[in-house]
This record gives C-alpha cells, sequence and structure tokens, in this order.
C-alpha cells in the first residue's frame, strides 16, 4: 500500500512538474510594440546621449538590452525593404519588397511598393488609401501571430507613411493607418476594413495636425546645447519653400502654403508626436493587451527621414528632432506603465536605414565622396547599344538597377548573358562606380561576403535589374543640401536595436547581428512559428 501511494505521490508530482513546463512554453507577453525610426543611424543614440533625458532613449538603453552591432546585408537600403525585412526575417530577395519603386517588366512600368488599386482609401477622397501587402511574399511575425492563435491576436500597423504602416502590419492585419496630406487624417484601405472606427474618426476630429502647425518649429533647448551639429545656417542643409534661410525659428503657419499644407507635419518633429499621439489612442480603444492574448501593435517615426533628406544628419534641425523624439519615447514609456506595465510588454525599437553625411561637407574636409547624375551615363549606355546591337535596349534605370529589353534581345538571338557583362563593364568607366555585377552572375553564384553579398541578398530573380550597380563610398545620387540612403556601406546599414520590457534582461551585446535577427528573436520570445521565409537566427542573449 505504500509503494502504491508513492507510486502515485510520483505520478502526481511528474504531472504536476509536466502541465507547469508546458505553461512556461506558452507563455506570452501580453503586448508586443516594434519601433521603427525612419532613418535612425546608430551614433544619434551617442552623439546626442547628454541631452536626452532619464526616460526616453536612455531609459530603453538602461533597463534594455541594447545590440550595438546590428547591421543591414543588403541592398538598396530604403524605407520598404527595411521594413519588410525587419518583419519577416529576411531579405529582398525572399520577400520581395527590392525597393520604395522598381521597374515591373510584366507591366512595363514602374510600381509603388504598396500600390494595389483593387481597393479603395479609407476615411478620404483622395487616393493615398489604394494600398495592400500584396507585393510583400512573406509572412510577418505578426501573421504568425495570427495565425498560432486562429486569429484571435490583434496586430494594427501605424505611420505617417503608407508603406511605413502596411508592411511591418502584414497580410493578415486587423488594420493599418497611415498620414493623408489632403485632410491631415490617418486613412486605412478597404484591404482591412470597410470605414473608419469611430475612435479614428474621433482622434481626426481633434484637429491634432492644425494645433501641431500652429506654432513655430523653436530650438527645444538653448542654442549652446547643439555643439554636436553644424552651425544654424550652412550651405549643406536645405530649407523649406518660401524661406530665405534655414535658420530657427521655422514659421511653420506661414510656411504651410508653399509646403504641401497640412502635409508639412511630415517635414517637422511634430509629424512624432502627432504618430505618438495616435499610437497610445490606438492602444486605449483597441485595448491592446488588455483582453488574455497577445497583440501586436507596430509603430514606424516616420518624420526622422524627411527631415534628414531636407536638412542632413549635421543640422541642428536633426538634432532637434531626436531630442523631441526622446520626449515623445518617453510619454509612450509611460503610458505604458500605467496602461499595461513594463513587464507585460515586449517592446524594440530599431531602424530601417540610416544615412550618409553630406557628402558636399565631407568634400569640404578632404574626405573622399561625390555625386552620381545617372542621366549621362545612361545616355552614354543607349548610344553605346544602339551602335554595338542595333537599339538602344535599356527599358529603365531604377534603384541602381539597368533593366535590359530581354524581348528584344531574344528576338534577335542576342545572347544575354553576355550582353549583361557588356553593360556591367561599360559602366565601370564613369567616376562614382565602384562595382556592377550581372543578372546571370546572382542567379548562377552565391556570395557569402562583401558588396557583393549584399548584392545578392537584394537581388529577386523576377524583379531585379540585368545589371546591379554600386557607388563608391560617400557618393550618392541626391541633391547637394541634406543626405539620403541606400548603400551597403556602415553607414546606412549599421542601425541601434534594444529590446525592453517582459524577460528581456538588462545588458549589451558587440556581437554581429543582422536585421533579419530580429523577427525569428520576437517569434521565439512568442514561442511560435518563424515567418515563412525567415533566413535569420534568434539573437540567443535574449531567448535562452
Amino acid at each position: 500500500m505504500l509503494r502504491k501511494k508513492s507510486s502515485l505521490l510520483f505520478l502526481f508530482l511528474t504531472c504536476l512538474t509536466l502541465s507547469q513546463s508546458v505553461a512556461q512554453t506558452v507563455e506570452q507577453p501580453k503586448l508586443v510594440i516594434g519601433i521603427v525610426v525612419d532613418q535612425m543611424r546608430y551614433d544619434y543614440i551617442y552623439r546626442y546621449w547628454d541631452n536626452y533625458s532619464e526616460y526616453g532613449f536612455k531609459r530603453l538603453v538602461n533597463e534594455g538590452y541594447f545590440c550595438r552591432n546590428v547591421n543591414y546585408t543588403y541592398v538598396p537600403t530604403y524605407t520598404a525593404p527595411g521594413h519588410a525585412s525587419i518583419y519577416t526575417g529576411t531579405t529582398p530577395s525572399m520577400h520581395g519588397i527590392i525597393g520604395n519603386n522598381w521597374f515591373d517588366r510584366t507591366r512595363n512600368k514602374t510600381i509603388y511598393c504598396t500600390a494595389d488599386y483593387a481597393y479603395k482609401t479609407v476615411g478620404s477622397t483622395s487616393s493615398a488609401g489604394q494600398m495592400s501587402p500584396h507585393n510583400m511574399l512573406a509572412t510577418t511575425v505578426g501573421d504568425e501571430l495570427r495565425l498560432s492563435n486562429n486569429k484571435k491576436s490583434k496586430v494594427i500597423g501605424i505611420a505617417l507613411k503608407d508603406r511605413g504602416a502596411i508592411l511591418p502590419a502584414g497580410h493578415t492585419a486587423n488594420a493599418a493607418y497611415w498620414f493623408d496630406d489632403l485632410t491631415g487624417n490617418f486613412i486605412s484601405s478597404s484591404f482591412y476594413l470597410n470605414e473608419l472606427p469611430a475612435w479614428v474618426n474621433a482622434f481626426n476630429k481633434e484637429n491634432h495636425v492644425q494645433k501641431l502647425l500652429n506654432n513655430s518649429w523653436e530650438l527645444l533647448l538653448s542654442p549652446d546645447k547643439y555643439s554636436q551639429s553644424n552651425a544654424d545656417v550652412n550651405k549643406y542643409e536645405g530649407m523649406f519653400k518660401s524661406e530665405t534661410s534655414p535658420a530657427f525659428p521655422h514659421r511653420l503657419p506661414l510656411l504651410m502654403k508653399d509646403n504641401g499644407g497640412l502635409g508639412l507635419v511630415r517635414l517637422t518633429p511634430f509629424g512624432n508626436t502627432l504618430t505618438k499621439d495616435f499610437a497610445i489612442a490606438t492602444l486605449e480603444a483597441e485595448q491592446l493587451g488588455k483582453k488574455g492574448t497577445t497583440d501586436f501593435l507596430t509603430i514606424s517615426f516616420s518624420s526622422t527621414d524627411y527631415i534628414g533628406h531636407q536638412f542632413g544628419p549635421g543640422s541642428m534641425e536633426m538634432q532637434d528632432t531626436y531630442l523631441r523624439l526622446d520626449k515623445d519615447l518617453a510619454d509612450l514609456l509611460g503610458f505604458l506603465d500605467t496602461y499595461i506595465g513594463k513587464k507585460n510588454v515586449l517592446l524594440f525599437l530599431t531602424a530601417d536605414h540610416a544615412g550618409v553625411e553630406n557628402p558636399a561637407q565631407l568634400g569640404d574636409l578632404n574626405i573622399p565622396s561625390g555625386y552620381f547624375d545617372s542621366e549621362h551615363p545612361i545616355d552614354s549606355l543607349k548610344s553605346y547599344l544602339a551602335r554595338s546591337y542595333g537599339d538602344t535596349l535599356v527599358l529603365s534605370y531604377s534603384n541602381e538597377q539597368i533593366y535590359l529589353n530581354q524581348s528584344y534581345i531574344r528576338s534577335k538571338n542576342l545572347n544575354l548573358e553576355n550582353i549583361q557583362t557588356d553593360v556591367a563593364g561599360y559602366m565601370l568607366k564613369f567616376r562614382g562606380i565602384a562595382n556592377t555585377a550581372t543578372a546571370s552572375t546572382m542567379n548562377t553564384s552565391e556570395f557569402k561576403n562583401g558588396v557583393k553579398s549584399f548584392m545578392q541578398n537584394g537581388y529577386n530573380q523576377k524583379r531585379s535589374g540585368d545589371v546591379l550597380i554600386n557607388y563608391e563610398p560617400a557618393w550618392i545620387e541626391f541633391s547637394r543640401t541634406g543626405t539620403t540612403h541606400g548603400s551597403p556601406y556602415s553607414y546606412d546599414t549599421h542601425v541601434p536595436l534594444i529590446f525592453y520590457g517582459y524577460t528581456i534582461p538588462k545588458g549589451s551585446n558587440s556581437e554581429a547581428i543582422s536585421i533579419s535577427d530580429i523577427a525569428p528573436t520576437i517569434a521565439q520570445l512568442l514561442n511560435i512559428q518563424f515567418p515563412n521565409a525567415c533566413s535569420g537566427k534568434p539573437i540567443i542573449q535574449l531567448t535562452k
């Protein structure tokens, strides 16, 4: 009898242990928040550190886990591929978002990454809502979360840019919302819903944008606090239309007429504030994280990119934008403390790409740099091909890729691979071009390291061009003021990555991490399937 009781006790304890083990494996945070800061360079964390508050970026770094050596591993490093790569856990070669726009051979025209005319705008009479994620070929981690529990989780994406809201949210999202310049409202697409929820209409009726643009953009701190930046007026930064000087303050009410009306908010730090306010409204109205199933909110702060393009990374405008974004992050983190509690939210912050220092300024400092103008080289190429093969052969040049007229080449029984090689060699003679690669090489070789591996990771056999081009370091095709991005160099690929909340330990590392590692890390922390084209791997310090 004693032996029988002992056996029963052992069985009970074993079952209890197993049930506890199972309970641990299915444990999930109540809420996941992904934050992408558009065009955020890694060095902005430390460059402006002394002027940040204790409650925004510093809180994330000091209380979270800071991955300090995170890079993109493909080209071009643009907004749409960046957002898609973060949430699918793979590169454009697999998820198919090879640029913000690209040339479509089947339709013989350039298409936009999220354009979808099968759907209607919801919330405006503009065409800005004719969008969907249909061009993205892979699932996101949000999709996998919804699939894991029969769509009980809510997944919502928000941003000023449509692509910054749509691509992170994925194919099965409950909703995605983005900004409409015509109305100054957040809108959506009939891909998600037939009408805006009452709470979105209520938010829009509060005229947030008009209130934000009613005042001048002045420095948040005294001018002496901006020693990390160039002088307020310098030749390397652009300025708003109708301004005679790029100096502070920028009198926004007077600038609206010539700078996109309500759309002007995009080019100010108040676009980020608008996004933060809408994010908090989304959390409250949708009760995200409050119903017993993990929910997912993706937030993209877009104004940093617009301001970076116009004013450049060395401007006081850029520094002021990050100091104000720090306050917005502090507001969001403070809200989460009372709304759901830090331990119940898994949050990460990263960027979709970074950006180069203004090449004109680099040149004045004797650092090799320059500006590439594709018009002459492409015209020269067309003339050369016409002499050699009887036709110009070039259909399009976009995203540093040359698309050839393959139909003509086949009709004349010409050798496509030989022509690609000829074009690649011809383009190397132009100043500013560092490397070229052919589609044939991309299809038949595997590159493990270096620039050509970046080209290959960004190359999609059906969507990419016949010849891929890479510029020299610090060379761009852009205006001489402000900056841009898109290259495989560290100034464009190196971005911050911080995890915070839930079971995330405090700490940091400097190990090489790919941006594609974010999605599988989140998936493993949620105990769900990786996105279906995932090529990244979980960050072991966070998942062990």
